[in-house]
C-alpha cells in the first residue's frame, strides 16, 4: 500500500495494485464521502474510454459510490474533457473518468474532476488517500432508502456535441475541407466524425472500431504518421489524430507533414493575437516545448511562460497569469475561453478556424514557427531516485550542455505516469541531438534500468 495519485490521477496495470477492483471501490467511497457537502441528493458522473478493463473498474466505482449514499450517472465511452463539461452541465458534485489516456490497453486509470470541472488539486487527492488508508470511513454505511442509485444518461453525447460546436466561430464552416480523422480506437470514435461532418467537412475516418484492446495501438495521436500517410493518399486538406481519451490532438498538413502541439499552439496563439483576443499577450507551455516556440513568441511580442510537465501545471499557471491559451507539445492544449481542461476536439476546431481565417493551407501557416531538431529517448527504470544526486548522470548532462553551448537545451526527467526516464535534447542539427541524447540515455540506463 502506498501513494495512489500521480501527476494525472491514479494509473497502472488494470487488476494490479493500485488499479484493482478493491482499491477502485475504496476510491469511489472516498470521493463520494468528500462530495457530500449539502443536504440534497449527491451525484457523480462516470465516463470511460474503450479499454476492456473499463467494465470492471466502472462497476467497482459504482458500488463504492452508491454504498455511500451517492448516485452514479453513467455516460459510457466519452472523452475525458467531456466528463469535465458534463459534471458542470448536469450540476453533479464530481466527475470521474476511467482512462489511462495514451497508455496501452492493459493499463487503466482514474481521473477526478470537482463540481466546477477542474481536476482535483494535490491537497484534495491527499485527503482521499488518507480516507482510504486510515479506513476512517469504513464504518459509514447508509442503508435502506439512503443507498445510492445508478442511472444511464442517454443524451450525454448530444450535450457534449452541442457544446463543442458552439466553440467554433458561427460565421465559419468547414464545407470546402477534406479531413482525415484518426480516433485511435478510443473515446472520440463516435463524437469526432459527427462534429466535423455537422460543420460541413468531408470526413475520412480511421481507427473508429474499438474492441477493448486496440486503443492507441499503432494509431491516434501517439502514431500520427499513420494518419499523415492517409492524408496524402486521400489528397485531404488536413489530418487530425486523437489519443485514447480525447484530450490530445496532433495534426498533419496536406503534404503529410506532422504539425505538433507546439506548432498548433503557435498557430492558434497567432490567430488570437491578430483578432485582439489574446488576453494579457501570454502563452503558457511546458519545459518540454520546442525552443522554436520561445523564438516565435519573441518574434510576435508575446510573453512565454513555461511550467513543469503536466496539464494541471499549465492550467495553474494560466489561471495565475491570466492567460487563455496554454498546452504541451504532445497536443494537449487548453483554451480557457471555451473549457477549463485540455480538449483535443476543441484544439482541432480552433486550428481549423485559424486555417479558415488565414485562407492558406496548413503547410504554409505552420511555417510561422521553426522547429529545432529534437531527440527524446524514453529509458525504462526500476526506481526514481533524485536525478540531481546521481553524479554520473549529472556529469554526462553537463558535458553535453558544454557541447551545445547556447545552441540548444537538455531536459532529463521522470515520467509522472510510467516507470520511465525521459531524455530530451534539442540542438542545431538532428545529428548532434541524436548523438547527445543517446550518450545521456546510455548512462541513465546503466544506472537506473
Amino acid at each position: 500500500m502506498g501513494k495512489l495519485f500521480g501527476t494525472d490521477g491514479v494509473r497502472g496495470v488494470a487488476n494490479v495494485y493500485p488499479m484493482t477492483a478493491e482499491i477502485t471501490m475504496q476510491i469511489g467511497r472516498a470521493v463520494a464521502h468528500y462530495c457530500k457537502h449539502h443536504k440534497y441528493r449527491h451525484r457523480i458522473v462516470i465516463g470511460k474510454d474503450t479499454r476492456l478493463s473499463g467494465y470492471m473498474i466502472e462497476n467497482a466505482l459504482v458500488a463504492g459510490i452508491c454504498s455511500m449514499g451517492v448516485d452514479a450517472l453513467l455516460v459510457g465511452p466519452m472523452p475525458t474533457p467531456a466528463i469535465s463539461f458534463l459534471t458542470t452541465d448536469l450540476k453533479a458534485d464530481a466527475g470521474i473518468v476511467i482512462s489511462a489516456s495514451h497508455n496501452p490497453f492493459q493499463d487503466n486509470g482514474i481521473k477526478i474532476f470537482n463540481r466546477d470541472g477542474y481536476k482535483l488539486p494535490d491537497d484534495v487527492e491527499n485527503k482521499i488517500e488518507e480516507m482510504i488508508f486510515s479506513k476512517s470511513i469504513d464504518a459509514l454505511r447508509p442503508t435502506a432508502e439512503e443507498v445510492g442509485k445508478a442511472f444511464r444518461i442517454d443524451d450525454a453525447r448530444g450535450r457534449y456535441i452541442t457544446f463543442l460546436k458552439k466553440t467554433f466561430p458561427t460565421e465559419l464552416n468547414l464545407e470546402d475541407l477534406k479531413i482525415v480523422i484518426d480516433c485511435g480506437n478510443g473515446a472520440t470514435y463516435k463524437i469526432a466524425p459527427c462534429i466535423f461532418e455537422e460543420l460541413g467537412a468531408k470526413v475520412i475516418v480511421m481507427n473508429n472500431n474499438p474492441d477493448g484492446k486496440n486503443i492507441n495501438a499503432n494509431c491516434g495521436a501517439l502514431y500520427p504518421e499513420v494518419m499523415a500517410r492517409e492524408v496524402v493518399k486521400e489528397k485531404a486538406d488536413v489530418g487530425l489524430a486523437f489519443d485514447g481519451d480525447g484530450d490530445r490532438c496532433i495534426a498533419a498538413d496536406e503534404k503529410g507533414e506532422i504539425v505538433s502541439g507546439d506548432r498548433m499552439l503557435a498557430i492558434c496563439t497567432n490567430t488570437l493575437k491578430k483578432d485582439g483576443k489574446l488576453k494579457n499577450d501570454i502563452l503558457v507551455s511546458t519545459v518540454m516545448s520546442n525552443l522554436g516556440l520561445t523564438m516565435f513568441c519573441k518574434q510576435v511580442n508575446i510573453g512565454h511562460v513555461t511550467t513543469n510537465v503536466g496539464d494541471r501545471y499549465v492550467l495553474e499557471e494560466m489561471l495565475k497569469k491570466g492567460a487563455i491559451i496554454g498546452g504541451e507539445d504532445s497536443g494537449h492544449i487548453i483554451f480557457l475561453d471555451y473549457h477549463n481542461t485540455g480538449d483535443g476536439l476543441i484544439s482541432a476546431l480552433q486550428l481549423l478556424a485559424s486555417l479558415k481565417k488565414e485562407n492558406k493551407p496548413l503547410s504554409q501557416v505552420a511555417q510561422l514557427m521553426k522547429i529545432y531538431p529534437q531527440k527524446t529517448i524514453n529509458v525504462p527504470v526500476k526506481s526514481k531516485p533524485e536525478l540531481s544526486a546521481e553524479a554520473e548522470i549529472m556529469h554526462v548532462v553537463r558535458e553535453a550542455e558544454n557541447e551545445l553551448k547556447d545552441q540548444g537545451r537538455i531536459l532529463v526527467r521522470y515520467s509522472g505516469t510510467q516507470m520511465l526516464c525521459r531524455v530530451m535534447v534539442e540542438a542545431a542539427t538532428q545529428e548532434l541531438a541524436d548523438k547527445l541524447a543517446k550518450k545521456i540515455a546510455d548512462v541513465v540506463r546503466s544506472k537506473l534500468s
